[in-house]
């Protein structure tokens, strides 16, 4: 690859970068039908041309700005399961540890800005509650291999529940992570509670993972 060629690359990843950066902060702040590609592409220094080239519409650039956080994330998940499923041999890992590969990557990544930290966070948040039709139909194919792999994993370490059970507790686990990810910032209103530190992501796993643990081990009331 010639220097010219090497230049135009780069410059094509840059404003691909930044087209995704400046998408992903307004789709947060403003919601996803709320945005124009108008407001994109003032806040990112480039024509719509670029996004045409780079996504092809609006909704290829809402797919993207998803996969590119959500995709490394549930990949380090996996990984973290992968291990403990080798660890555990023949028998079933722990309720708590399984939740912990699914816990602690999901936190860090929140606290980091260079993979959409609290940013990327309340996004995430939005994608739960807005009714955007075509991200409800997009979201559940970026999740689908963790949830089989975590309901296989769950399932093992709790055998004496139902698939039906199984899935009702792990809805709840997922719908509390996703408040702890995207609502950190409800922390700093228990003014009151002198022990609630949104940044202790060490300490917020711990607890979570206590919490959601007792969830799903829970007796079912006779």
């Amino acid at each position: 690859m010639n220097v010219r060629a090497r230049n135009e690359l780069g410059d094509n990843v840059a404003t691909k970068a930044r087209i995704l950066d400046a998408a992903e902060r307004l789709f947060a702040d403003k919601g996803f039908d709320a945005t124009s590609l108008r407001t994109i592409t003032a806040a990112a220094a480039v024509n719509l041309a670029a996004v045409n080239y780079h996504f092809g519409s609006k909704i290829g650039l809402l797919e993207e700005v998803f996969r590119r956080r959500v995709e490394p994330l549930n990949a380090e998940r996996l990984r973290q399961l992968d291990m403990l499923d080798e660890a555990a041999g023949s028998g079933a890992a722990s309720v708590a540890a399984i939740l912990r590969t699914f816990i602690e990557p999901a936190l860090q990544v929140s606290q980091d800005p260079a993979r959409g930290g609290m940013v990327f966070m309340r996004l995430l948040g939005r994608s739960y509650v807005e009714p955007n039709e075509h991200l409800r139909r997009f979201m559940p194919g970026l999740y689908q291999d963790i949830k089989l792999r975590y309901g296989e994993a769950l399932g093992a370490a709790l055998p004496q529940l139902g698939a039906e059970d199984l899935y009702w507790r792990m809805h709840f686990v997922i719908g509390t992570i996703a408040y702890a990810m995207a609502g950190t910032d409800a922390l700093h209103l228990l003014a009151a509670c002198p022990y609630c530190d949104p940044d202790d992501v060490d300490g917020m796993t711990e607890r979570l993972v206590e919490f959601l643990s007792a969830g799903m081990k829970a007796e079912k009331p006779a």
